[in-house]
């Protein structure tokens, strides 16, 4: 792969990077949103979202498999948190002996984890600009 493949490639990466980040922002936003919600379409309660990463791999030159990115496996409900439960009869969501299922977001949680999204979002974002000024100042050299 020549120079100009190879900044092309960690490009692509860093793009995918923020592909893949994005969507864990607006998972994340949505499992805030739904964080009180008792009722869904589904049935109970919300039940909260979190998203998986897997490599984007490609060939190289030798036949070997080599990262060139990341893009989201998958979004999948969370099933290690219990729902917690709580007496509430007046709720209208209440079962016959009063408790409510409420969803399995913990708000904390999810803010440090939209933090540190957020963080990776904008570390690929710097090094999408690194890429574009080295291709701009290799332009320059070349007239």
């Amino acid at each position: 792969m020549d120079g100009i493949g190879k900044l092309f490639s960690g490009m692509r990466a860093a793009a995918s990077g923020l592909a893949a980040e994005r969507i864990r922002i607006d998972v994340i936003a949505r499992n805030i949103a739904n964080a009180e919600t008792t009722r869904t379409p589904e049935g109970g309660p919300y039940v909260r979202q979190v998203v998986s990463f897997e490599p984007l791999l490609e060939r190289a030159a030798d036949g070997r498999a080599q990262a060139a990115g990341v893009r989201v496996a998958s979004v999948e409900p969370d099933r290690s948190t219990p729902m917690e439960r709580v007496f509430d009869p007046q709720h209208p969501d209440a079962d016959a002996h009063g408790f409510v299922l409420l969803p399995n977001v913990n708000t904390t949680q999810e803010m440090a984890d939209l933090i540190t999204a957020m963080r990776a979002y904008e570390a690929n974002l710097s090094v999408q600009e690194s890429f574009v000024r080295m291709a701009e100042r290799a332009l320059r050299l070349v007239q």
